[in-house]
């Protein structure tokens, strides 16, 4: 049987993802939440025992596993909500893996869930859903979601709430809270940003020292903080919150946003050419970007946060411009965290992965 404390925060919830940049911010939330729930936290590689990973109970788990599901079923069994924060951005040119670990993962954890008698289940969505078509303009949650199809992120977060759109029809299932964010971003978070960005051969200071930056000066990115996404996802928990809600600060990241954390010029280049530079480099594994990335950049609207504003009580704290600062200075300062995927990472290991396992881009995790 369910239970929840006075608050109407469930007493026993599993977080998948724990150890990434919005599961690192829900637990220390969580952490200092005065009922003290009981926390099931699952990753793929289990951080070392220090805040704020301490005082929950870990599960080691690939989410791509051909037998997620079975494993998850009886970790889920007794639980009052799942938190489902687990997606892959590396390796950019293995899609298989990719989409096993967004689409096929999600797919596990919700069967799971069913299955485990699990009533409330928080799905960490995204804007990319959106279709174009609104750049520059806020869209409330009606907006169409075919995503931007040469983003591979966007395709399977498509994919992945049509999957939910279908597993919702079921009147057993659980109450599902779709979250639709912009960028997340936090201090901690800057070294997971830079491993994935930035080819191992390249030393991470050169964030401290690029000479210019070639940029398309429409852009606007939604962005919002990792921990009012956390905030967020708690408040969904207390009220069991159905359906889709959009996440993002008033204030978008622009262009000179984006750039002033470099404290470089910046030269005006279309975001068609730039999309096609990093397209071409990519495809040559020079660097572990997509172009697609840039697509979607220049296509995802602005996010209309009324609902989560009424219905959940949430408004941010942070704005976009400064969760976009603090996330590269924390990329350029090496201010991480303990968990694997937040890790400061030296130059020698890195070269250490790429000569033992390969680049980024096309290394199975381990």
């Amino acid at each position: 049987m369910a239970t929840r404390s006075r608050s109407g925060l469930p007493r026993r919830i599993v977080v998948t993802g724990a150890s990434g940049n919005a599961g690192t911010a829900l637990l220390s939330r969580l952490a200092a939440h005065p009922e003290q729930p009981d926390i099931v936290a699952i990753a793929r590689r289990i951080p070392p025992a220090r805040d704020p990973y301490v005082g929950v109970t870990w599960c080691a788990l690939d989410i791509a596993d051909p037998d997620a599901e079975h494993v998850l079923t009886p970790i889920f069994a007794g639980a009052d909500a799942v938190v489902h924060l687990v997606w892959g951005f590396q390796p950019s040119h293995r899609r298989d893996y990719l989409h096993r670990v967004g689409v096929d993962g999600t797919r596990a954890v919700m069967t799971a869930a069913a299955a485990a008698g699990v009533r409330h289940v928080v799905h960490m969505s995204s804007a990319a859903v959106y279709s174009a078509g609104a750049y520059g303009r806020e869209v409330d949650e009606s907006w169409s979601r075919d995503g931007v199809p040469t983003c591979v992120y966007s395709v399977d977060k498509v994919d992945a709430e049509r999957f939910l759109d279908d597993f919702e029809k079921d009147p057993n299932a659980p109450v599902v809270t779709r979250f639709r964010p912009g960028f997340i971003g936090q201090s901690v978070a800057g070294p997971g940003l830079e491993r994935y960005v930035l080819p191992e051969f390249v030393p991470s200071a050169i964030t401290k020292h690029l000479p210019v930056m070639p940029i398309d000066r429409s852009l606007a990115v939604p962005a919002v903080h990792s921990d009012d996404v956390a905030r967020a996802s708690i408040a969904a928990l207390e009220r069991r919150a159905p359906g889709p809600f959009n996440l993002a600060a008033p204030t978008p990241v622009g262009a000179a946003d984006f750039a002033a954390p470099f404290g470089c010029p910046t030269v005006p280049m279309p975001w068609r050419s730039l999309s096609a530079v990093a397209e071409a480099t990519w495809r040559l594994r020079l660097q572990p970007v997509q172009g697609g990335w840039i697509d979607l950049a220049y296509n995802c609207p602005m996010l209309d946060c009324g609902r989560a504003r009424e219905e959940l009580g949430w408004s941010p704290v942070h704005d976009g411009p400064e969760v976009w600062s603090e996330t590269v200075h924390g990329m350029q300062e090496g201010t991480g965290t303990g968990s694997p995927v937040l890790s400061v990472r030296t130059a020698r290991e890195r070269l250490a992965a790429l000569v033992e396992r390969g680049p980024i881009d096309r290394r199975i995790p381990s």
